[in-house]
Order: structure tokens, then C-alpha cells, then sequence
């Protein structure tokens, strides 16, 4: 898979700050339907929680209609990888659910900017700070240890772009993640390869492409004013994925358990600001060493 040519879409300021609306929108959903996800829901449920956090902001979803798109968010669990359809699928505890949800808000012009972030979780578990000790214990359970290694994954790929100097040191910060996970506790994740991050702004889906492993072109530089998603897709098994007769849903082939993280983020002249994040990213940068900047 090689980086696209396309022309990147550079952001002003006061573009990122109508961009980070969006993304406040996005964590909004996310935060409602963990609070509110509970075993003997639908998937459909989900998505009408999606629905009505929209409807308060006053936000359309960049999801539905998106090539036909039924849903306003993707709902994939277990073995799902990534674009689940919302439906009648009863959600159970135990159940590894990824979440991938989008907003678009109107700026100057009425142009729509957009936001779009993912996140994983075990439903009827506790929470539990997914830091280096807890990847690393020996103890730690094959579900849990792949929500968190991909958490810790996207995080490191974000830090990159504080760190780094090309698109491509996403996929090296990713990759090094679970080399270490390997090293720590024995057991090895794939990297689905098939899906990449991507450049976002008037479109949600904008060059350039950000693979999530490490290539043999670095790809486009970094540069202020690119906003990008970061997106890490991890299995408990080889990565390999099928698409289902629906069209959208894609599963692992092996059926082995899968997480989606994603967050979009922005540079800035004095350093990188995660817009899907309420704290903007400032808790889980500083651990790795970045300081990022807040533009509310």
C-alpha cells in the first residue's frame, strides 16, 4: 500500500478551531453510548443514542448516506473489524465493541468541517487505565490486552506526529507498540493492513493515506495545518480480513477478536491538538513525552 499524490487540504486556525466542534461533537457520542450501553441492547440502540447527540448540537452525521451508508455510526463487535452496520445484533457482556462515530458542524460559508474517532471497549467491564504495567502483566487477559495495545498503539502513532518528521512515522510508532506488547507478555497481534488512517477537513476522507505499519516510502512531511486521522486496527490474530455479503462489515478471517481506536488531530504551528479528545489529548501525550496544545 502506497501514499497518495492527491493534494493535501492545509487547515487555518480558525478552520481547526470549527474542526475541533466536530470533534467535540464525536467525543460527546462516544461518552453517551459508554454510559449508556448496556447488555440486552441492540447494536440499533447504539445508534439512536448517536442520533439524538447529533440532534443536540446541532450536527449532521458524515456517516449516513456515506456510498449508501445506512447508520450514523458503525457499531463492529467481536470478530467485526470495522463498518458494522447498526441492526438487531443483542449485545452480550464480554462482548469486545468498537465504536466508530463522525459529526460534521458548519463554519464560515457554510462549509462543513468534520470530525472522526473510534474507540473499543468490553462491555460490563470496569474500565481500568490501559498504562505500560497493565499491557505488560503477564496476567492480563487476551480481550483486555487488545483494547488496550491498540489504544496504546493510536496514541504512540499521534505522538508521531509530534515526534516525527514524515506520514509514515505513524506506522513505525504503531508497529513498535505492539513489538514491544510482544516482547512483554509472549503474545503476538496483527495489524490489519487492508484500512488506513487519512487526511480529513471538508470531507472526512481526504489524502493523505496513513497505513498503520511501517513502509518502505515515508511518505508526504509532516506539516502545520494537515489534520489527520489516526486510525490502528488490531487483531488477536493474523490481521487478515473478509468482507461480508452486506457489503460494509468486515471481519478477521482466523474469527479472532479485533479493536478500532481512532482520533483526529490537527498541527499547529506550536505543536499537535487531538480534536476528538475533551482534554484535547494533553493526559495520555504527556506520559509519551509530548505537550499538546489546547485551542478551546
Amino acid at each position: 500500500m502506497g501514499f497518495s499524490r492527491e493534494r493535501i487540504e492545509y487547515k487555518t486556525l480558525d478552520q481547526i478551531r470549527v474542526m475541533r466542534k466536530a470533534g467535540l461533537v464525536v467525543a460527546a457520542i462516544h461518552e453517551a453510548i459508554k454510559t449508556e450501553a448496556r447488555a440486552g441492547m441492540t447494536t440499533a440502540n447504539l445508534d439512536a443514542i448517536s442520533r439524538r447527540v447529533l440532534a443536540s448540537h446541532s450536527a449532521t452525521s458524515n456517516f449516513l448516506g456515506y456510498d449508501g451508508f445506512p447508520a450514523t455510526i458503525c457499531v463492529s463487535v467481536n470478530d467485526e473489524v470495522v463498518h458494522g452496520i447498526p441492526g438487531p445484533r443483542i449485545l452480550h457482556n464480554g462482548d469486545v465493541i468498537s465504536v466508530d462515530a463522525g459529526a460534521i458542524v458548519k463554519g464560515d460559508g457554510r462549509i462543513g468541517w468534520h470530525g472522526d474517532a473510534a474507540q473499543s471497549w468490553i462491555l460490563g467491564v470496569p474500565d481500568e487505565p490501559c498504562d505500560q504495567t497493565l499491557i505488560g502483566a503477564a496476567t492480563i487477559n487476551n480481550d483486555k490486552l487488545l483494547v488496550c495495545a491498540t489504544e496504546a498503539a493510536m496514541w504512540a502513532g499521534i505522538a508521531a506526529l509530534a515526534q516525527g518528521r514524515k506520514v509514515g512515522d505513524v506506522g513505525v510508532a504503531v508497529e513498535r507498540t505492539l513489538e514491544v506488547v510482544r516482547t512483554a507478555t509472549g503474545r503476538e497481534l496483527g495489524i490489519v493492513t487492508e484500512y488506513e488512517g487519512h487526511g480529513i477537513g471538508t470531507a472526512m476522507h481526504q489524502p493523505p493515506g496513513v497505513p498503520n505499519y511501517a513502509c518502505t516510502s515515508a511518505g508526504p512531511k509532516l506539516r502545520v495545518g494537515m489534520c489527520l486521522a489516526i486510525e490502528p486496527m488490531i487483531t488477536l490474530g493474523t490481521g487478515e480480513t473478509r468482507d461480508l455479503d452486506d457489503g460494509w462489515t468486515v471481519v478477521t478471517t482466523d474469527g479472532t477478536r479485533a479493536a478500532h481506536f481512532e482520533h483526529t488531530v490537527a498541527i499547529l504551528p506550536d505543536g499537535i491538538t487531538v480534536l476528538t479528545a475533551p482534554d484535547a489529548g494533553v493526559s495520555k501525550l504527556a506520559p509519551l513525552g509530548v505537550e499538546a496544545v489546547v485551542i478551546d
